[in-house]
């Protein structure tokens, strides 16, 4: 490891976050055009597109689209078949387990520190859930986008020029910078745990596969509730067991059952999975 290597992956870094974001702010105007020709000049008169749910969700589809595209394409983040044929289905399967089982502690533990999103952020959020468009957006391509970007992209640059020893280094970097693009503290500091565990799955791996299926249950089960269970929009953890401590602790500790053991499993069998590579 040299000076320049490093250098030279600094760069890739600020170049992979800059056109990340750059994506994102083009495709907001391209996705106002296009819910504009869609509505019609009458229809959008008076509204702000920008903030526009169905706008906002179009705008989402088509900046990951992009990026997966520009990413892909540019060799930044290599795709290939390689780490299907190892046949990791057991892997995937408890990489599903554990985004479920980390849902409820995550919540418990904002709630306890008292971090919640703006309430910009959260309108924001909530205008894309109600409309046709958003589990598309939010559920399955943003996941893609920001797997192919923070790890496929920046995590494998990282690793390649800090090595075995540095590993830990170039699984936390892309965790931070994933935390900080979210431009808020309850959020980023839920995408950075998250990005944590997204990140040791790459490294164990090398492959995107597995932190996108967290990553998908992640955003999936945001989804359903905010359709599902309207009254916990606003609402805290309590509510959703109908006030009672009891039953909460209690699902609490169902959710650390899963949480636990799935992280021992996924250590073994990833283990396995790279062996295999």
């Amino acid at each position: 490891m040299n000076s320049k290597d490093i250098w030279r992956s600094v760069l890739y870094v600020i170049l992979f976050v800059a056109l990340f974001v750059l994506i994102q702010s083009i495709s907001l105007v391209i996705g106002t055009q296009i819910v504009a020709l869609l509505r019609g000049s009458e229809a959008v008169n008076g509204v702000n597109l920008s903030k526009d749910g169905e706008c906002l969700a179009i705008t989402a589809v088509i900046s990951s689209l992009i990026t997966f595209g520009l990413f892909v394409g540019m060799r930044w983040a290599p795709v290939s078949g390689n780490y299907l044929k190892t046949r990791p289905w057991g892997v995937l399967c408890w990489a599903a387990l554990l985004g479920l089982g980390s849902i409820l502690p995550m919540e418990f533990i904002f709630e306890k520190i008292n971090l919640t999103m703006p309430s910009e952020t959260e309108a924001m959020f909530e205008s894309i859930m109600k409309v046709s468009w958003g589990y598309v957006a939010l559920g399955v391509m943003v996941p893609i986008a920001e797997e192919v970007v923070f790890r496929g992209g920046i995590q494998r640059v990282l690793q390649n020029v800090l090595g075995e020893r540095n590993h830990w280094i170039a699984i936390m970097v892309p965790a931070l910078i994933f935390g900080a693009i979210h431009f808020n503290l309850a959020q980023g500091i839920h995408a950075f745990l998250i990005g944590l565990l997204l990140g040791w799955m790459y490294y164990r791996t090398g492959s995107i596969l597995p932190g996108f299926v967290l990553h998908w249950v992640n955003n999936s089960v945001a989804y359903l509730m905010f359709n599902l269970m309207p009254h916990m929009n606003d609402g805290k953890l309590i509510d959703l067991f109908h006030g009672n401590d009891r039953m909460m602790y209690g699902g609490l500790f169902f959710s650390l059952c899963i949480f636990l053991p799935t992280l021992f499993q996924l250590g073994m069998r990833m283990k396995r999975a790279k062996e295999q590579r």
